[in-house]
């Protein structure tokens, strides 16, 4: 799986990375040339070093005129004789590491004598680890100074795009009077980004605008109708009619007040936080689930199912009464049209309740599926176009109320929702 690193670290890492290379190339770069330019300095002053003594020193009899850490050896003069083990080195410049202590040798050979001179490495090696962690120290410090100047150039470079980021993820930029964002940055590919945020979120405004006023429109507009309706089922309903067709009128009339109560949570949705609780009302958690167990246990019970409504925890805090009313009401009816045989239960918790039924369940591949709109179960029969779930879950995300269903043994399903 390919990593994603934020592009502010992504900046840092590149600094460290091209400094890393840059500086090791060159601190490498200067040992070579510190080790390749030592042999050379090394080399010519060895072989100036013995062409004195040789020219200007032994034909006069002196000694040679050497510092301490330098001695001289010549095959020709016994008391300058070469060692057994320093006789087999090449004529020219050469190293040598005696008991853990390196030598320069240098062989001159004229006729058939040998002449050379051995140094001391010692103070020279001590010159060079110097040298070496200098450079080492050095290229440490240009990756930290490359660390910092990264993440202050990042911070920097990332300043206006975490701010366009900040105002593109306010919410007050989807209001109608939301300000540009372009003409506030430069014109660079900032500015750039910010014009094709200015279009998107125009274009986006426009839609959600349009949405608002349909859906509040249409929610308006269908009030009369629904209430005209009510009222005749109503009246009909205190008339003498022969049991099928009472029957009929009462279904009449659940489906407008199912009409009625889904056109005024169109409504609040369709509208802002603010308008919400003056149109929604509020209520319990208890007196909701009462008023829905009085609508949906005659027909549950009708069905031929058992029905309870349990409560395992009080719960007195006040919820929006319209979405409580359909979320409850959508459940309770899912778990009617789903379920042949068994029971049905409603029970409450405090800050949440469980819809529980005997039904076939739901396969847990589909359980997230579900929620989404005109999605039926494999056993979906009757009235219902798949959308009742869907609005439960809208209403939870809006309400930052939470829902999941689970399977129950031996079979069946659970809807939980927490509303806090």
């Amino acid at each position: 799986m390919r990593l994603k690193q934020p592009f502010a670290r992504r900046i840092v890492i590149a600094f460290v990375l091209m400094t890393v290379v840059v500086s090791g190339f060159f601190s490498l770069a200067i040992v070579v040339v510190v080790n390749v330019v030592e042999r050379q300095l090394v080399s010519w002053e060895l072989k100036e070093e013995l062409e004195t003594v040789l020219e200007q020193d032994i034909p006069y009899g002196r000694p040679p005129r050497l510092d301490a850490r330098t001695r001289f050896f010549a095959s020709d003069i016994p008391q300058y004789a070469i060692p057994e083990s320093l006789r087999d080195f090449a004529r020219g410049f050469n190293e040598r590491e005696e008991d853990g202590i390196a030598y320069y040798v240098y062989v001159k050979q004229i006729d058939d004598q040998r002449y050379m001179l051995v140094e001391d490495q010692h103070e020279i090696e001590t010159r060079e680890k110097m040298l070496f962690r200098v450079v080492l120290v050095c290229f440490l410090l240009s990756v930290l100074s490359a660390w910092l100047l990264g993440r202050l150039l990042a911070r920097k470079v990332m300043a206006p795009v975490t701010r366009l980021a900040r105002q593109v993820r306010h919410r007050d930029q989807l209001l109608p009077l939301a300000p540009p964002l372009a003409p506030e940055y430069p014109d660079d590919e900032v500015g750039h980004l910010a014009e094709s945020f200015d279009g998107t979120l125009g274009q986006l405004r426009q839609s959600l605008e349009r949405e608002r006023l349909f859906t509040s429109d249409v929610s308006h507009e269908l009030r009369t109708p629904l209430m005209v309706i009510q009222g005749a089922c109503e009246l009909l309903g205190e008339a003498a009619l022969p049991p099928r067709a009472g029957e009929q009128v009462a279904r009449i009339g659940r489906a407008a007040r199912e009409m009625q109560e889904l056109v005024q949570t169109f409504l609040i949705l369709a509208r802002s936080r603010q308008e919400e609780a003056a149109i929604g009302g509020s209520a319990t958690l208890a007196s909701v689930a009462e008023e829905q167990s009085q609508r949906w246990g005659p027909p549950i019970r009708a069905k031929g199912l058992d029905f309870e409504l349990l409560v395992e925890d009080a719960d007195n805090a006040a919820y929006n009464l319209t979405f409580l009313r359909v979320v409850l009401s959508n459940l309770l009816r899912n778990a009617l049209h789903y379920t042949e045989s068994g029971r049905v239960r409603l029970i409450l918790e405090n800050g949440g309740f469980r819809v529980e039924d005997s039904g076939a369940g739901i396969p847990e591949e589909q359980r997230e599926r579900i929620f989404q709109p005109f999605v039926r179960g494999e056993q979906a029969r009757g009235e219902g176009l798949g959308l009742g779930l869907s609005l439960v879950k809208r209403i939870c995300t809006h309400q930052g109320w939470q829902v999941r269903v689970n399977d129950l043994a031996p079979h069946g399903s659970c809807f939980r929702v927490r509303l806090k």
